[in-house]
């Protein structure tokens, strides 16, 4: 049927016994009954989508992230008014599928495809059903009907590339599959997804991703499958009976079932085409030829009484990950290992060779440097690593595989050993290098105050990075407020002199706290000698840290109101993750 290019629909697609015509001799391998090697076995009741005269409009506007629109300076104008802003995707659709079937669904750009999937599967942002209905096994689609009876494997793969095949299926399996399920289960079942996908020659191998080498790209896309498998369980065939033999014959019937596919749609701009186990195939047409990727869509069964892995075990197996994808990229930790130690040597032998203590204005500037300049380099560190991860975040919340409580204590306790040893580097030989107070306590004091400082840094990362979407307008308010808590430290402007914006900004600033707290450590217990002329005049510490304004509040203080920052800052992190969609570039 011919539709207008600008509006393609699917008006009338509907299918029915006495519609379809018999699958000739040629078109039987698109049912193959005995090879089960290419394709799902499924156990169980049999689920059925059915969609009834949809019709389906969406806001073209809504589809523009809104940091394009502030480019633009469109952000204040009514996105929704016009008759223009509205488009019907989708037309009077009807289509029946049951489990065990194939529906390909081709077409052009923007032809409505992925909205169709989107809404059968009720992610149907910025769009609206205006008629229609979507049911699964004759009841209304709702998100809690959908998860359990359609699987829905995404156009991108979004995993993590540091752990192996094997691994990313078992972290699934912990998380996803019934609580009754024992460990030898969820293995098994892992092995049983691994052997129906043909994974296990890759089943050790890193999944990778474009920046480091691993499975290949349909490799990848197999365990994207895999997950969605392992989130609806059901009985699969193992792989282990086929014979070389037949091994060899699949791999013929699915090379003439790829010629035959591509034969019957080179002519064909939209095409919808159903195979099911031995009655019908019916393709619905228009002009022009277009390749495009579909997404699949894979029913599969799930039993409703079984009661999911509850929110510890989701937060010890979401740690487990962490820890492990983090420790497996070896290159990035040795990469902030090697910055860290290269600053501090720096700064070290800056100040090293000096007979006695360093004056006054140099012990200063040391201590500023000291708790300024590495949280910057920590804040686009962590902003990066955070949108790198969001794809999978944002997907694995909307999916419900876990919840935001438990991920967001997996991520905070997961980073503190890769934390804890970048401070140590970084803190422990500048310290020495630098002649500062020798003795334990004094040094313990001024660790512990840096620790906090850089940590505070990381935590203002995590806030900016699961507040905004995008990787540059993170780093924009990431470097902002940076500067501002820079700027009013009390190094670089005293504290006195600041006017009543900066000084409001100084009370907050973790980085004048920081500094006020290790300048305090250095200077109470000291007696500086001050030359005049011929003269020289022992002037006391506390005299110092008086003169710049930093005597304000005893250490304990400083450490009080740092430990605060980091608490606002992550619970603005956990609030950012629970209210606001970790929508990537990709999910626009």
């Amino acid at each position: 049927m011919k539709k207008d290019p600008e509006n393609i629909s699917l008006e009338g697609a509907s299918w029915s016994q006495d519609r379809c015509t018999s699958l000739s001799a040629q078109d039987s391998i698109f049912c193959s009954e005995e090879d089960n090697s290419l394709y799902f076995t499924y156990s169980g009741k049999s689920n059925v989508l059915e969609v009834k005269e949809l019709n389906y409009q969406v806001n073209l506007a809504s589809q523009i992230p809104w940091y394009e629109k502030l480019t633009q300076m469109q952000l204040l104008l009514p996105w929704n008014s016009g008759p223009d802003s509205h488009v019907s995707i989708i037309q009077n659709l009807n289509l029946k599928v049951h489990s065990g079937q194939m529906l390909a669904i081709i077409g052009s750009t923007a032809g409505g495809k992925t909205s169709l999937l989107d809404v059968i599967t009720c992610r149907d942002h910025g769009g609206k059903i205006k008629s229609g209905h979507i049911m699964i096994n004759n009841k209304p689609s709702t998100p809690q009907l959908v998860k359990k009876c359609i699987a829905h494997v995404r156009q991108d793969d979004r995993l993590l590339p540091h752990l192996t095949v094997r691994e990313t299926l078992l972290f699934i399996a912990r998380l996803r599959l019934p609580a009754c399920f024992s460990d030898s289960q969820r293995q098994k079942r892992v092995e049983d997804v691994i052997a129906e996908l043909r994974l296990r020659q890759c089943a050790n191998t890193r999944v990778g991703n474009e920046y480091l080498r691993g499975i290949s790209g349909g490799e990848r896309r197999r365990v994207s499958i895999a997950v969605q498998l392992l989130w609806n369980p059901v009985d699969l065939t193992s792989i282990d009976k086929q014979t070389t033999e037949k091994e060899m014959e699949s791999l013929k019937r699915a090379n003439t079932l790829a010629s035959l596919f591509q034969e019957k749609i080179k002519d064909y701009d939209d095409f919808l085409w159903k195979a099911s186990e031995g009655d019908s195939v019916v393709t619905t047409t228009s002009k022009q030829s277009s390749h495009s990727k579909p997404e699949e869509v894979i029913n599969m069964p799930y039993h409703s009484s079984d009661q999911l892995p509850g929110v510890l075990k989701q937060f010890t197996v979401l740690l487990s990950r962490q820890v492990s994808n983090d420790f497996r990229d070896i290159s990035t930790l040795l990469v902030h290992g090697f910055e860290a130690l290269v600053m501090s040597l720096l700064i070290g032998f800056l100040y090293y060779g000096h007979e006695g203590r360093l004056s006054i204005r140099d012990t200063s500037a040391l201590l500023y440097m000291i708790g300024a300049l590495i949280p910057f380099t920590v804040i686009l560190d962590v902003i990066a690593k955070c949108h790198s991860e969001r794809a999978m975040l944002y997907l694995d919340l909307e999916n419900g595989m876990y919840s935001v409580t438990p991920y967001f204590f997996a991520k905070i306790l997961g980073e503190l050993p890769e934390h804890c040893a970048f401070v140590i580097i970084y803190g422990v030989p500048i310290y020495w290098l630098t002649n500062l107070f020798p003795e334990a306590e004094h040094f313990l004091l001024n660790f512990f105050s840096v620790w906090l400082a850089v940590y505070c840094a990381r935590a203002m990362a995590l806030w900016v990075a699961a507040l905004l979407p995008t990787l540059q307008l993170s780093a924009f308010l990431g470097n902002v407020l940076f500067t501002s808590f820079y700027l009013s430290g009390g190094f670089v402007i005293s504290l006195e002199q600041l006017w009543t914006v900066p000084y409001w900004v100084s009370k907050v600033s973790f980085l004048r706290w920081n500094f006020q707290g290790m300048m305090q450590i250095q200077f109470t217990d000291s007696i500086y000698d001050m030359p005049f002329g011929n003269v020289t005049i022992k002037i006391p510490g506390k005299l110092v840290t008086k003169a710049l304004g930093l005597d304000s509040e005893p250490l304990y203080i400083s450490y009080l109101i740092i430990g605060g920052n980091i608490f606002c800052f992550l619970l603005l992190y956990y609030l950012s993750l629970r209210f606001i969609k970790q929508k990537s570039n990709q999910d626009w």
